[in-house]
């Protein structure tokens, strides 16, 4: 059973993950050529790069909550 309803939910979730237009073009060309591994490909790669964000992010985080501990237990910097 289809998930999505038209082609514009495709896109609009493909928009929601990060996706350019430009991306979501080239997607969109190689699924209609039938070439679904490249876009598994592709899109596996775009997973890969927004969830190396999410750790670099998570790690900043980590930092600012260390300095906040740092100065409620008075160090000095």
């Amino acid at each position: 059973m289809d998930v999505y309803n038209s082609e514009q939910d495709i896109i609009q979730n493909l928009k929601d993950a990060g996706c350019d237009d430009k991306q979501i073009q080239e997607l969109q060309e190689l699924y209609e050529q039938g070439q679904k591994e490249k876009v598994h490909k592709i899109l596996e790669k775009h997973r890969k790069n927004i969830l190396d964000k999410v750790h670099k992010n998570e790690k900043q985080i980590d930092c600012i909550d260390y300095f906040i501990y740092q100065m409620e237990r008075g160090k000095r910097l």
